[in-house]
């Protein structure tokens, strides 16, 4: 992982993540899950507000992440939750391609 300027953080190549999938990454000390919805990419925290588990170990359904542990359902667009047990929204991230780069912005 290196920095894209202006806290950009590039997490993977683009061609890692294919269309309806989601992926995992660790940077800046984060766990991050990138999603590909319909070829549109979007970033939110990894770890489920509920209990702890990996939402890219999950269900992605068009734009919907459930968290494999306990069916708690985000938005992938916002991190809002959907669906208990969940009750606390997931941070989301602005994600770029840049030359072939898949970048977060980290704050």
């Amino acid at each position: 992982m290196s920095e894209g300027g202006e806290g950009w953080v590039r997490v993977a190549r683009r061609d890692e993540l294919a269309q309806g999938e989601v992926i995992g990454v660790e940077v800046g000390g984060r766990s991050i899950a990138i999603y590909d919805c319909d070829g549109q990419l979007y970033a939110t925290d990894n770890i489920c507000t509920h209990a702890y588990a990996c939402l890219s170990d999950g269900w992605l359904d068009g734009t919907v992440i459930e968290c494999p542990l306990h069916a708690a359902r985000f938005d992938v667009r916002t991190g809002a939750v959907l669906d208990p047990p969940a009750t606390e929204d997931l941070k989301s991230y602005p994600v770029r391609v840049v030359e072939g780069e898949i970048e977060v912005k980290l704050d």
